[in-house]
């Protein structure tokens, strides 16, 4: 569920790494931080996936 969503929520995530990667080679803390800010955002979108996932499931499973 949410396939695209998933896949924002790694586009996101890779642009954080990239973030972070180049503030820490250029030794930019704001980038770094914000980078490790996208990657953060990313993974809560994913937990919220999951659990929308997890109650679908929940729900199916009760219905049957």
């Amino acid at each position: 569920m949410g396939t695209k969503d998933r896949a924002s929520n790694r586009g996101q995530d890779a642009k954080g790494r990239v973030k972070e990667a180049a503030g820490s080679i250029t030794g930019n803390r704001d980038l770094k931080n914000k980078g490790k800010t996208d990657q953060a955002k990313a993974g809560m979108k994913n937990t919220g996936e999951d659990l929308k996932d997890a109650a679908h499931k929940m729900k199916d499973a009760v219905t049957r």
